[in-house]
Formats: structure tokens, C-alpha cells, sequence
């Protein structure tokens, strides 16, 4: 299982492996939502949105999850203005095995500031998640996450070299309705010393269907420039395998805002497709 991570952040320096991957990613995409019209609806549903922590769940083998949403991030550092707004964001999950997922993020950027407006499909993730603990007697889970960044989009709005970001996940069960979640990371964006980032999320749930959560997060940029960000949201349950979401959030020790809404599926292939 290790050696898959390392496997993993070794192909990130093979230029021709993913140039060669972000040529067919659009294939790769189309035949990801065709197989999931054999898939049928299964067992509970737990996201990675709409906080920033990630939980350590991995899906089960086989299990297919979609994450789609719509964001909108204003930021008005240093006078000037700038908008992101992501409609579709879509991260899509598959259980290779009960421990290891491997997932695949892909969105639609508007990016609008001063003097631009620019719009296109943003650089596309490839992640491995890897569930190293679970203890059901002391309530703790582990998990590893690795994540990929292809310069697929165009110009103006891609890293236009590879990055990689990987986090330390974990959680804790406080009680039968209250759980803690945090994240621990490093993220290299082609340039610079790279970033540490830090998230903390308390959620409860307020009844069978509704749950609330608030988190700190943010990064240290080039391992110098502390950021502090705060968001809170609600999820609603309106099915074991589907949900909704709601979030907002702020920076504490910067001019930033974002407001998102999603909706997510967890679908498990049918028995006599395995």
C-alpha cells in the first residue's frame, strides 16, 4: 500500500506519463459517468464536502461516489478585486480496494478581476486515499492523501507545471452525534518553498438528517505567511445515499469570502456486475 503512494509521487516527475493523461482525460471522464449508469443506489453516504478537512473514509470496493457543487470565492487583497466561481466542481471517488480509493477532481472555472474575465476547465487532480487505521475501540481513523495536479487547462488559468498536495487525515469520535476531524499537509505548487496547510472541524448532528459543522483552516504560503480562514455549513440527508450542502466561509487575517452549495451520491455497483 505504501509502495502505491511512492509509485505515485514518483510518476509525478514523468512528464510524458501524464502529458500522455491529459491528452485522453476527457475520454477517461465520459467513460467514468457512462459506467455509473450500471451502478445502484447502497449503504450510508459520507462526504468530503463541503468543510476543507477531508475524512479519512474510504469507499468501499467497487462503491462510486460523486461530489458536485458550486462555489463562488470573492478576494480583495491588496485593492484589488478578484472573483472565482466554480460551476460544476466534481470529485469523483472509487474504491479500488475497503482501504484504497482513487479519486478524480475536474471543474469549470470563471475567474473575473479588474481588468480580465477568463473561463475553462481547471487543471485536473488525481488523488490516492489510504485508510491507515481504523480502531472502532478508541474512536480514531487515519488516512493518507495524495493528490496530483495536471496542467491540463489553459494558460491563464493552470499552475502550467505539476503540483502535488498530500495530507495527513485524521478524526475522532467525541460522542454518538459529535465527531473531530483534522488535516495535516504539504502542498508544492510548482514554485516557491510550497505551502503548509491546517484544517480543524467539529461536527454534530442536530437531528437524523440535518448536520452543522464549523472549521478553522488555511496555509502558511512559501512556509513564511500565516493564513487564517474560518467557514461554517449545514449537511442534509435526504436519503442514505444522498445529501446536500451549504457553506460559508471567511478569512479572519485576509479579505476573502466564499459561499457554496452541493449535492452528493453514493452509488455501488450492482452484484451481478462484479
Amino acid at each position: 500500500m505504501i509502495k502505491l503512494i511512492l509509485f505515485i509521487n514518483y510518476k509525478f516527475a514523468k512528464n510524458k506519463f501524464f502529458n500522455y493523461l491529459s491528452q485522453n482525460l476527457k475520454s477517461s471522464c465520459l467513460i467514468i459517468l457512462l459506467l455509473s449508469s450500471s451502478f445502484i443506489f447502497s449503504q450510508d453516504i459520507i462526504t468530503d464536502r463541503p468543510d476543507q478537512t477531508e475524512s479519512p473514509n474510504t469507499l468501499n470496493k467497487g462503491a462510486l461516489q460523486i461530489e458536485s457543487g458550486y462555489l463562488s470565492l470573492k478576494d480583495r487583497e491588496n485593492k484589488k478585486s478578484k472573483t472565482r466561481n466554480l460551476a460544476p466542481t466534481n470529485l469523483f471517488r472509487y474504491g479500488l480496494t475497503n482501504i484504497i480509493e482513487l479519486r478524480l477532481l475536474a471543474q469549470f472555472e470563471n475567474q473575473e478581476s479588474d481588468q480580465t474575465k477568463i473561463s475553462g476547465i481547471s487543471d485536473i487532480e488525481l488523488g490516492v486515499k489510504l485508510k491507515i487505521l481504523k480502531n472502532e475501540n478508541i474512536n480514531n481513523e487515519i488516512s493518507f492523501l495524495s493528490t496530483i495536479i495536471i496542467p491540463s487547462a489553459s494558460n491563464d488559468l493552470s499552475l502550467n507545471s505539476f503540483g502535488i498536495s498530500n495530507r495527513m487525515i485524521f478524526s475522532h469520535t467525541l460522542s454518538s452525534k459529535t465527531g473531530l476531524g483534522y488535516n495535516l499537509g504539504y502542498d508544492y505548487l510548482g514554485s516557491g518553498k510550497g505551502n503548509l496547510t491546517y484544517t480543524l472541524a467539529i461536527g454534530t448532528s442536530l437531528t437524523e438528517k440535518l448536520g452543522f459543522f464549523m472549521e478553522p483552516f488555511g496555509e502558511i504560503i512559501d512556509l513564511n505567511n500565516f493564513i487564517l480562514n474560518f467557514d461554517s455549513g449545514f449537511t442534509y440527508l435526504l436519503k442514505e445515499n444522498f445529501q446536500l450542502d451549504c457553506s460559508y466561509g471567511m478569512g479572519i487575517n485576509n479579505k476573502m469570502n466564499f459561499f457554496s452549495l452541493g449535492i452528493s451520491w453514493l452509488i455501488k455497483k450492482n452484484k451481478e456486475n462484479q
